[in-house]
C-alpha cells in the first residue's frame, strides 16, 4: 500500500520559510483526499512571491492511530492535537461519515482553539465535526447539498443554508461540497491579504478569483455545449471589460449570434443567473476591489463600475453586502487610509 511522506516538515518546531499565520489541517482515517488536497494546495505550497508573512502549514491527526485516505494512501503528520493550540486557522477537510462519532479529545481541542480566537474552517462534511463540538449553535452554516437535510435534522439549533457555496460567520466558516472549499479558502485569503493575493493564488489554481458565497451550489446545465460556450465567452468578457456600459439584451444576443430568447435561456443555463444579475454581481466585485485597493472616491467608483451614482452604489451595496461602501472600505482596505 502506498505511503505519503512529507519532504519538508511544516510543524511549528521545524524551520519555517514563512512567519505568517499557522494553518493546521486535520487528517483522519478515511481521509477525503480532494478536500484535504485543497488545504495543502492553497496554504501548504511555498509561495515566496507572497513575502515572509505568508501562511505556515501543518497537519494534525484527528485521533490516534494510522491515517489512510479513502484510496488507501497512508499519511504522515507533523505532530499531535497540540498543534491546534498554536493554530491561527484550523481546516477540517470533510469527515469520515455524517454518522461517524467525533472523538471527544478532538472536540475539546477545537473548543479550546475557538476560545482563544482561532478561526475554524470546514469543507463539505467537515461541518459535522464542528457541530459535534457545540460551537455552531445559533449560527448559519452550509455543507454539501446531499448532507443539508441530515445536518438540519440532527442539529436543529443550527440554521443550515442549503444552496450556497460558503457561509462566513466571522470566526467560523463553512463551505459546501468539495470545490466550494477552494472558494472559501480564496475568500479567506482575500480577507487577510486583499484581492491581489487571492487573484494570484487563483491564477495558479486556474480558478475564478472570486465567487460570492451566496452563489448556488449547482445549476441545471453547468457544462454548456462547446459551441454555446464559445459564443457566450466573448460576451461575458465584453461585459466585464465595460462594466459601465448599458449592455442591452438585444445587443448581447446579437453579439453571441443568438436570438434574444435563445440567448436568455442559454445564458442562465450556463451561469445560473440572468444577464442583469450577473452584471450586477460583477459590478459589485469590481467596486469591492477598488474599495479595498485604492483611495478612489465613492462617486467615481460608482461611475467606473456602472452604478451611475453614489446613491445607487450604496443601495446595491447595502442590499447585497449588508454594509455601506465606506464601512466596507474601513474593514477591508489594504492601503493606509489618507
Amino acid at each position: 500500500m502506498p505511503t505519503a511522506t512529507r519532504t519538508t516538515p511544516a510543524s511549528p518546531s521545524a524551520p519555517q520559510s514563512s512567519s505568517g499565520p499557522l494553518v493546521v489541517a486535520l487528517a483522519y482515517d478515511g481521509l477525503c483526499m480532494f478536500e484535504f488536497g485543497i488545504a495543502v494546495e492553497v496554504f501548504g505550497l511555498p509561495r515566496p512571491e507572497m513575502g515572509a508573512d505568508w501562511y505556515r502549514f501543518a497537519i494534525a491527526p484527528a485521533d490516534a492511530g494510522e491515517i489512510r485516505s479513502t484510496a488507501g494512501l497512508r499519511l504522515a503528520v507533523d505532530g499531535g492535537l497540540e498543534l491546534l493550540e498554536q493554530a491561527d486557522i484550523i481546516i477540517i477537510p470533510g469527515w469520515r461519515g455524517a454518522d461517524a462519532p467525533v472523538p471527544e479529545g478532538l472536540c475539546a481541542a477545537l473548543r479550546e482553539a475557538h476560545k482563544r480566537g482561532a478561526r475554524l474552517l470546514t469543507i463539505c462534511s467537515g461541518v459535522f465535526v464542528l457541530a459535534a463540538t457545540g460551537l455552531l449553535e445559533g449560527l448559519r452554516v452550509t455543507t454539501h447539498w446531499r448532507y443539508t437535510d441530515g445536518l438540519q435534522e440532527r442539529y436543529p439549533q443550527l440554521t443550515v443554508i442549503p444552496d450556497v457555496l460558503y457561509v462566513d460567520e466571522g470566526q467560523i466558516l463553512t463551505s459546501a461540497g468539495s470545490a466550494a472549499g477552494i472558494d472559501l479558502c480564496l475568500h479567506l485569503i482575500r480577507q487577510d491579504r486583499g484581492p491581489d493575493a487571492a487573484n494570484s493564488v487563483a491564477r495558479r489554481l486556474v480558478m475564478p478569483a472570486h465567487r460570492e458565497g451566496g452563489q448556488a451550489q449547482f445549476i441545471d446545465a453547468p457544462v454548456p455545449r462547446y459551441d454555446e460556450g464559445a459564443r457566450l465567452g466573448p460576451v461575458l468578457d465584453l461585459m466585464r471589460k465595460d462594466l459601465s456600459g448599458a449592455h442591452r439584451i438585444r445587443d448581447l444576443a446579437l453579439a453571441s449570434g443568438m436570438s434574444t430568447r435563445t440567448f436568455l435561456r442559454r445564458f442562465e443555463a450556463a451561469t445560473g443567473t440572468t444577464p442583469a444579475r450577473w452584471l450586477l454581481s460583477e459590478r459589485l466585485h469590481r467596486a469591492k476591489d477598488l474599495l479595498e485597493s485604492t483611495h478612489t472616491g465613492i462617486g467615481e467608483i460608482a461611475s467606473l463600475c456602472g452604478f451611475g451614482s453614489a446613491t445607487n452604489l450604496r443601495h446595491h451595496f447595502r442590499k447585497m453586502v449588508g454594509i455601506t461602501p465606506t464601512a466596507y472600505r474601513s474593514s477591508f482596505a489594504i492601503l493606509e487610509q489618507s
